[in-house]
């Protein structure tokens, strides 16, 4: 999974042909490390309908602010640059995929 910081953002999430997932995470965050392995298996399972990124929310804090990202993980989908749906916490793969389906 590629990591966008708050220099990369706009071209790799908000210009995006593509819907795109963005992982908000922090190093600390016991939760965000459940979800990274699911979120890279989903990543190659739907890497032709979305591409899911991660921002670290402690080296990007630009972003997280201008999101008004309070809880890791959070992930975000993006759809012609508009945050359009998000999910707070560590949830299954099964969970995730449909949050994702329905978005996209």
């Amino acid at each position: 999974m590629k990591a966008v910081t708050d220099a990369s953002f706009a071209e790799d999430v908000l210009l995006s042909k593509k819907p795109v997932l963005v992982d908000f995470w922090a190093e600390w965050c016991a939760p965000c490390k459940k979800v990274s392995p699911v979120l890279a298996e989903l990543a190659q399972e739907l890497g032709d309908k979305i591409e899911i990124v991660k921002l670290d929310i402690d080296a990007n804090p630009a972003i997280a602010r201008d999101y008004k990202i309070m809880s890791a993980p959070t992930l975000t989908i993006f759809k012609g640059g508009q945050a359009v749906q998000s999910m707070i916490g560590a949830h299954p793969k099964s969970k995730i995929a449909a949050f994702i389906e329905s978005s996209i």
